[in-house]
């Protein structure tokens, strides 16, 4: 490794002193906002989404300092993606606490909560979800395969895919989903995303279980986001990959149940 100059030091402080002054303002700015929305206004759903947006760009820049680190000084600045890290957590939260973390439940079941962002419309949902999409595939791979934080990318990749279902209105979600309606697109490829996203979450929690954890709450975890993966199919009359999925839903609930008989017997032998 090439020994680290005085000038490769001065180098890198020049090119990140503006993320780092930024990131300060963006950390000023959360502390007012937090403000105004803890005193439960009927705006205060509406500023929660204003703070997973500038968590969003409060990760991007600390990402940003790391890939200075990494071509300026060639190494990681694991202080940088430890706080994109918790950015993009409390991008999640403020999410979950507008529009819940519920997996699998029926709409109504959180259709209230909707109602209050009635007027963030179908296309600034979709690009705020993609927007935080793109800022946890960044910080996974600004952390590398080999991550000790590899099995916790899991747990917030899994908790998006929910919130990026729980921000659709599915009550008038057919009305948007005409080639007229000028939302079309980013409903048509929201939910198109959301599909993913959840299968990806149901495969993920089970990788975890077999390679990792060995807990069967994760196991059970990804059958839940296999479940809620197979109601939006049913909402949306879609039985052939409805029932793909519910192949896949039985395969899975044997497997759980065949893993847990072995483990009860192995309890009896000790």
């Amino acid at each position: 490794m090439a020994k680290i100059t005085d000038h490769d030091r001065h180098m890198y402080y020049e090119k990140v002193k503006v993320y780092v002054a930024k990131t300060r303002v963006l950390l000023d700015n959360e502390r007012k906002i937090l403000v105004e929305a803890k005193k439960n206004t009927p705006n205060s759903p509406l500023l929660k989404l204003t703070l997973a947006d500038e968590m969003l760009n409060l990760a991007s820049y600390y990402i940003a300092i790391n890939g200075i680190s990494q071509s300026v000084l060639k190494n990681k600045n694991e202080e940088a993606l430890n706080d994109a890290r918790k950015s993009l957590y409390k991008a999640v939260i403020y999410l979950e606490e507008v529009v819940s973390n519920s997996v699998d439940v029926p709409f109504s079941d959180y259709e209230d909560k909707l109602e209050a962002i009635e007027s963030f419309d179908p296309d600034r949902r979709y690009k705020l979800i993609c927007k935080m999409g793109l800022a946890i595939d960044l910080l996974e791979q600004a952390y590398g395969d080999n991550s000790k934080w590899r099995w916790t990318f899991v747990e917030i990749e899994g908790r998006f895919a929910a919130t990026a279902k729980n921000i659709v209105n599915f009550k008038n979600v057919y009305a948007n989903m005409g080639p007229e309606s000028e939302f079309y697109e980013p409903i048509f490829y929201h939910l198109r995303l959301i599909k993913r996203l959840l299968l990806q979450a149901a495969d993920r929690y089970r990788e975890k279980y077999e390679l990792s954890t060995g807990q069967t709450l994760d196991f059970k975890t990804g059958i839940n986001f296999l479940s809620a993966l197979r109601r939006i199919h049913i909402v949306l009359a879609e039985s052939e990959e409805s029932q793909e999925i519910k192949k896949k839903l039985s395969i899975w609930t044997q497997k759980l149940e065949t893993d847990l008989k072995k483990q009860e017997e192995a309890k009896k032998r000790k």
